[in-house]
């Protein structure tokens, strides 16, 4: 009887974290999940809005923002001036001296 509540548990699990685009958590409760673009998108343009939900935990305060490895100074929540093709975005979870935390969320997308 174990095996199967904890069975339906895991899979329980599965499903919800099939439902959010790339999320984690922190140590210090902190969360943070990409509403938006979704997991292989096709976009049309050269920009993409990324809209983000934070779970703020004792020690985040905002997040940083990364394309293809490459930081993106000064993001607000729109990622400009993309080629066409494939493109990773990786959004990281940053405390106030801007030190990177365990949770982090990433989306590849396709701009067309």
């Amino acid at each position: 009887m174990i095996r199967v509540v904890m069975g339906a548990m895991l899979v329980g699990l599965l499903v919800l974290q099939a439902g959010a685009t790339g999320w984690t958590a922190d140590a210090d409760g902190s969360r943070l999940t990409i509403v938006s673009p979704t997991q292989s998108e096709v976009i049309k343009g050269d920009s993409v809005q990324v809209w983000y939900k934070l779970s703020k935990g004792t020690g985040a305060t905002h997040i940083h923002c990364y394309v293809d490895g490459e930081y993106q100074k000064g993001f607000k929540d729109m990622v400009k001036g993309l080629t066409r093709g494939s493109h990773e975005i990786k959004l990281v979870a940053a405390c106030h001296d801007h030190d990177a935390l365990g949770a982090e969320a990433v989306v590849t997308i396709e701009l067309e």
